[in-house]
Order: C-alpha cells, then structure tokens, then sequence
C-alpha cells in the first residue's frame, strides 16, 4: 500500500526537522526529514529522499506509513511506551533454564525440541513478557546454554536400588586393585571402514566433505584397561567372538604371572558369558574372575572413554581408503595411548601423524 504525505508549508517542514534533531536520537530525526522532504512541493521520490538521506528506502517508507497513520507522534521511537521495568529479570531465566530441562512435549506442545521461537511462545504462555528471538538468543547465550546432540539411552530393568548398590562394590573393587590382584575394564570396539561423521571447524560457507568407500568393512579390538595404572591392553580380529574375549583374558594372564586374581569388569555382552568362555576361564582355575556391570550401563565402564579418544583421534572424518591403512592408524593410537602425555594428550599423536 503506497502512503501519501500531504504537502506542508515550508515553516511546518522546518518544525519538523527541528524537533527531529531534538530527540537527540539518528533514527528519529531521518524519519522527521524524510516526512519533510516528501511533503515539499517538489514531491520527490521515496528513492531520492532515501538517496539524499544516505538511508533505505524502507526507511523512508516506515516513516511514511507512520506519519500517515498516526502524525507527529508515530515518528518517535515506540520503545519508549514499553516502561522502565526490565522484561528479563532473575525469574524470567529461572523459568527459561527450567524449560531447558524438559521437553516441549512436557509443557503441552506437539513439537519434540525447543527453538527460540517455541521458548518465547512458552515464557509467553506462563504470564510473563513476550519478548523477540534475538532477546532469547541473549539469555540463551546468558545462560551458558548449548545446540547440542542428545545423548540416546537405554533404561536398566534392575530395580534401583539393586544397581545402585552392584556399581558400588565394582567401584570398591576398583578402588582397591594392587599388583597382586588388578583390576581391568574389558570391552570391544567396531572399526569401521566407512568414517563416523562429526563436527569439525570449518570456515563460514565452506563444507568439508567425507569420501565414504561406499561398501562397508569391519574389524574388531578387544581391550581392558588397568583400574589402577591406567595401561591398556588391546588384540584385534576379524570377528566379534569370544574367541577374541578369550585371547584378551589370555593376554592378561601371561603379562600378570604372579597376580593371584585377576579382575576383569565386563558389561553383559553375549561372548563375555558364552560357553567357550566359561569353559576357557575354567581352565585358569580361578586365575581370572569376570564382574557384569548392570544392564545399559556403559557410563560405568572407563574404558569406553579411550574408544571415544580412539574414534576422536582416528576414525571420525577418516580418509583412509582401505582397512589395512585404517588397522595401521588404530594400532599406532592403541600403541601411543600408554605412553601419551598426561598434560595434553592429543599432541603427540597429532605430532606423530604430521611426522
């Protein structure tokens, strides 16, 4: 809809401009001499007055649609009926920090995840003010809040109590390993020949691309890790067996020869309860004593962190064209991981690779 400003007497133009510049604000007083300028006689174009201006045109022409729908008075700056009472206060983030810690879905809404508009729309909803995206992407940042990935679970059937107390004597077993009786952490990783895809810095507009084999390839490490001195053991296969389980506890018993017991923390995998293992570790006549973890609770077992250093350092993003060169990668990282420095970890390995 085109907005005409009514030609004005040269005095009343004037007016216009002066109380422009006395509202001491920029914006104000080029929407006053915009008014002025298309209500001279000339009648000038929107394109001109925002040329002369050295403003937008959309300026010229919300100073326009205002003048022409509320006079004088449109032109000011609107904020200034908003009040002085500030909009985001201790309870306004309280309650958006509480939204964080749900779903939307738990408030009513049908969507599963919050944005900023859904936040506003809820606070909203609760009584207090409304306020505009990029506020909330303040308190937001105000908050230390992140976009980040959720984490997907599985819920253990034990009762709680049970659970509770089972990771408390592993935790106590763990606690009191000695040279005589050690403790490891035992679990399998997946090497993947086609690369797990993940964040990494990129300048803005560029995407850095992944080349994927296509065909998929698999291998297998099994590893326990020392409760007390934080030394890794790995072997590799071909296959996910208890063979490989095997072959680990093997391992472990010929480089702990004077170890009276050794303790072995599992998670509740098929090949660590098989027949084939049973029937092994019955071989060592109780040299070797496996404790199950409770159902879904791999938070508990410390050696799924080194598998997230080992997929950090080297397969995530890989570009390694064949399994053979990949195995040679995870190998040289299982290698290292006894010897890294404990105050940066990553850098020797990366040192390693530039080398």
């Amino acid at each position: 809809m085109e907005y005409i400003v009514p030609e004005l007497r040269r005095p009343e133009r004037r007016e216009l401009i002066r109380l422009g510049r006395k509202s001491r604000d920029p914006d104000t007083a080029n929407r006053f001499a915009a008014v002025a300028k298309l209500a001279s006689a000339e009648r000038p174009t929107k394109t001109r007055v925002a040329r002369e201006l050295e403003v937008a045109i959309s300026t010229v022409v919300s100073a326009a649609r205002r003048f022409a729908m509320g006079g004088i008075e449109l032109l000011y700056d609107q904020r200034v009926h908003n009040g002085r009472a500030r909009k985001i206060d201790e309870s306004f983030t309280h309650h958006v920090l509480s939204a964080l810690y749900v779903v939307p879905q738990d408030r009513g809404w049908e969507r599963p995840t919050w944005t900023r508009e859904l936040l506003c729309c809820e606070l909203a909803r609760l009584g207090l003010p409304l306020v505009s995206v990029s506020t909330m992407g303040r308190v937001l940042a105000d908050l230390g809040a992140r976009l980040g990935s959720p984490k997907p679970i599985v819920l253990c059937p034990w009762q709680p109590a049970r659970r509770r107390r089972v990771l408390r004597e592993l935790e106590r077993l763990a606690d009191s390993a000695s040279r005589h009786e050690p403790v490891f952490y035992a679990d399998e990783v997946d090497v993947h020949l086609n690369p797990k895809i993940g964040r990494d810095w990129m300048p803005r507009g560029f995407q850095r691309r992944v080349v994927t084999p296509g065909k998929n390839e698999k291998h297998y490490f099994a590893g326990a890790l020392d409760a007390g001195t934080r030394r890794l053991i790995a072997v590799a296969g071909p296959r996910k067996t208890s063979a490989l389980f095997c072959e680990l506890v093997q391992r472990l018993a010929h480089l702990h020869p004077n170890a009276r017991r050794i303790h072995v923390i599992v998670d509740n995998y098929i090949i660590h309860a098989s027949k084939i293992t049973r029937r092994f570790l019955a071989g060592l006549d109780g040299r070797v004593v496996l404790h199950f973890l409770p159902p879904y609770s791999p938070d508990h077992n410390r050696i799924e962190r080194v598998w997230q250093d080992l997929h950090a350092n080297v397969t995530r993003n890989h570009r390694c064209p064949t399994m053979t060169i990949l195995l040679q990668h995870v190998r040289a990282f299982l290698r290292d991981y006894n010897f890294r420095d404990e105050r940066k970890p990553s850098l020797r390995r990366a040192i390693r690779l530039v080398a």
